[in-house]
């Protein structure tokens, strides 16, 4: 794989960046990812998760913990997941329910489960302050109150974010519209069949040793581990098989630190949905990019017996310092798409999907945020101090500032944003959807604009962090507090956390 460590790359970025960045690097692929020989593996769709109803709050049980898991069909490896020994299933539930989850830890270290773009009180998040120790049982509980969506649930523990993500712990969290609700007759005319023609397809890359054990070692590369096997829920060389006229899939870039760029070659697909929910309307693309936690649904029109490629690729990743390094050079096939001989009828998509937005006018208070290093705003992550205090019920614009030459994005907890700019200009389409994790070209403002509400404890802290896992493991991460109006930040409860 080729490499650039932190060391390296900084004296790149201060000695020659726009030198390297000119002089061709880009122009020819040094991919470092092996494609299989064939993609004939049928795509494993993971389980949904069982739940049952309790004096009114649908309670789900996972428990994280060891197994062996096979990515290539013979090839047995060490890894952990929920409820099984790699990945997770996938829970669902619906907008108005009130929901629990029982997290049981029974791995030989301590865990946590965080909720990605959820809506939901501080202290339910599963971040670094939710702890769950081996043998314990968490419990978070907490009512669906947003837009339907597709989230995933992942460790959030503070310095090894990276490590439990990348041996597997990871799940997607379906938000079902509820029922009778506008948003239900839209998604009735949307491929909805879990399984049969509404697909989960969690995207990540690994290294492997000769004796087929995951490696995490990034050979100090700047960005952190750039796999050379892409996996899709859990395997090498997938096929998904389809039954249906039009086929939904649901992407989620599950990686630690690789940028894909997806999509079809010599042809479109409908983007219908990002992180937070349906779009505006559908927008026809022939690349979505999706770094590190971003998902987006996209929808394809297939025709009987017809055969497509989903591919990854280069991502355009901005003016970054040395391209082949992080990742920006790489293409290569993701899934191989197969259709049958008959397809059964599919709906066409609707013209208008969805109705929402922020009025900037409306916002109070701005934020600016400029990532460097491991640091935002000049200081690296605290687990006992609080950066930010945000009032309940305020709409607020962050610009967000990647000062570095090497790539990063930005997560926000409890809140899914809008993106109202990128480098001064109009979002492009694809970034106009409701988001919780966006791209951070190097040197290119990004303006976001996100209202806080329900939820005001002045103790239990939300995170932003790039999500980046190594770069967040290693302080690229800051807190904020939600407060009542004239209330403010009480970091006491956190204070025996200590620095991690």
């Amino acid at each position: 794989m080729s490499g650039l460590s932190r060391r390296g790359f900084l004296a790149a970025a201060g000695v020659g960046a726009v030198t390297v960045s000119l002089t061709g690097c880009n122009t020819a692929s040094t991919s470092a990812v092996s494609e299989p020989e064939q993609f004939d593996t049928p795509l494993p769709i993971p389980p949904l998760a069982e739940s049952e109803v309790i004096d009114g709050v649908r309670v789900f049980q996972i428990t994280a913990q060891a197994g062996r898991h096979e990515f290539r069909p013979g090839q047995s490896t060490s890894t952990w997941g929920f409820d099984g020994p790699y990945g997770g299933p996938t829970v669902r539930a619906a907008v108005g329910e009130r929901v629990a989850v029982e997290v049981a830890n029974d791995l030989d270290e301590a865990t946590s489960a965080h909720w990605h773009g959820m809506h939901l009180p501080p202290d339910m998040d599963g971040g670094p302050h939710q702890m769950i120790e081996p043998g314990d049982t968490w419990r978070a509980e907490w009512l669906i109150d947003q837009a339907p969506c597709t989230l995933w649930y992942h460790p959030h523990p503070h310095g090894a974010t990276e490590r439990h993500v990348y041996r597997g712990l990871a799940g997607l969290f379906y938000l079902d519209p509820a029922p009778g609700s506008a948003e239900a007759a839209v998604e009735e005319q949307l491929p909805h069949t879990y399984r049969v023609d509404d697909i989960p397809v969690v995207i990540g890359d690994k290294s492997f040793s000769e004796r087929g054990e995951l490696v995490i070692d990034d050979g100090g590369n700047e960005v952190g581990l750039l796999g050379d096997v892409v996996t899709v829920n859990g395997v090498v060389g997938p096929v998904l098989r389809v039954r249906t006229e039009r086929v939904r899939l649901r992407l989620l870039n599950a990686s630690t630190a690789r940028t894909y760029s997806l999509g079809l070659p010599g042809r479109r697909v409908t983007l219908v949905a990002t992180d937070g929910g349906l779009v505006r309307e559908p927008v026809e693309l022939e690349q979505v990019r999706l770094s590190p936690g971003e998902r987006a649904e996209v929808v394809l029109a297939m025709e009987p017996g017809e055969e497509v490629m989903l591919h990854s690729f280069e991502p355009e990743l901005g003016n970054v310092v040395v391209p082949f390094a992080v990742g920006a050079n790489d293409a290569f096939d993701v899934l191989r798409i197969v259709a049958e001989g008959e397809l059964s009828a599919s709906a066409e998509v609707p013209g208008e999907l969805a109705d929402f937005g922020l009025d900037p006018a409306g916002a109070t208070v701005r934020r600016e945020f400029r990532l460097s290093g491991r640091e935002i705003n000049g200081a690296e992550m605290d687990m006992t101090r609080i950066d930010e205090t945000v009032e309940v019920g305020t709409t607020e614009i962050w610009t967000v500032i990647n000062d570095d030459l090497s790539p990063h994005n930005f997560h926000v907890h409890d809140v899914q944003f809008e993106v109202l700019s990128v480098g001064g200009s109009e979002p492009p389409p694809e970034l106009r959807g409701r988001k919780d994790t966006v791209y951070l070209e190097p040197g290119r403002a990004v303006e976001l604009i996100m209202r806080f509400e329900d939820y005001a404890d002045p103790q239990w802290p939300y995170m932003y962090h790039c999500h980046l896992l190594r770069h967040e493991d290693e302080g690229l991460m800051g807190q904020f507090v939600v407060v009542n109006p004239g209330e403010m930040a009480d970091s006491s409860m956190i204070a025996g956390h200590g620095h991690h």
